[in-house]
């Protein structure tokens, strides 16, 4: 395992900028990676370490970037998977051995673990003094204790063969829209195959347009909204 402060660098670099969050994330994947007992989950020295692991992050702010820093795992592996449940935690899964089958899916050990709200007080019991809350807690999550900022909790979580890294597929054409489908992710309705889209397209995250709306749009300008701010700053 690399160094604190050189996942930290790292950290900064691929996330843009240092905060507390960063820190906190550093600090709870490297805690994730020790309880499971991968010294190398970048697979730098030891690639068996990289292929052990996936991660399930609950929230998607600054901590986020920096535990797949830590751990390697990336959306694009298919080694991270992303559960909007608005929480600073993180379950990491130790694919090493299966504990059990629930039907044709494999269980695994993992350990999940969550910021404690009260770390924040604590930060601010440690370093009255400073008025900005990031560099208070920048300060003090670098040096409080494991048990004062995180909870750790030993759990077991099912992981199907298609939703792991490396899982092959066919391409699959929806017979709707005429785009691929990957992952198995079609839908058979009515005698036909489906992209989820269209299959269901009131719960689609995205509504098409029609040229009148478009044009309308033009015409009124659409305003940007300003980016959001980082949660610890």
């Amino acid at each position: 395992m690399q160094t604190f402060d050189a996942l930290l660098r790292e950290a900064e670099a691929a996330h843009g900028h240092l905060c507390a969050g960063q820190i906190l994330g550093v600090r709870l994947a490297m805690l994730g990676c020790q309880r499971l007992g991968i010294d190398d989950p970048k697979g730098v020295v030891n690639p068996i370490d990289r292929k052990r692991l996936v991660t399930f992050i609950e929230i998607d702010r600054c901590a986020t970037d920096a535990i797949g820093v830590v751990t390697g795992c990336r959306l694009g592996k298919r080694a991270i998977k992303f559960r909007d449940w608005g929480k600073m935690a993180a379950t990491f899964v130790d694919l090493a051995a299966p504990l059990s089958l629930q039907g044709d899916t494999p269980v695994y050990k993992a350990i999940r673990i969550a910021a404690l709200e009260s770390s924040k007080q604590r930060a601010r019991e440690l370093y009255p003094q400073i008025e900005n809350k990031n560099q208070q807690q920048m300060l003090a999550y670098r040096e409080m204790p494991d048990t004062d900022l995180f909870s750790e909790e030993w759990v077991a979580v099912p992981i199907h063969p298609r939703e792991m890294p490396g899982y092959k597929s066919a391409r699959i054409t929806c017979e709707l829209c005429g785009e691929g489908i990957n992952y198995d992710r079609e839908i058979r309705r009515d005698g036909k195959t489906l992209c989820e889209a269209c299959a269901t397209p009131d719960a689609r995250y995205y509504q098409p347009l029609t040229p009148e709306d478009f044009a309308a749009i033009s015409k009124a300008g659409a305003g940007s909204s300003p980016p959001p701010a980082c949660e610890h700053c």
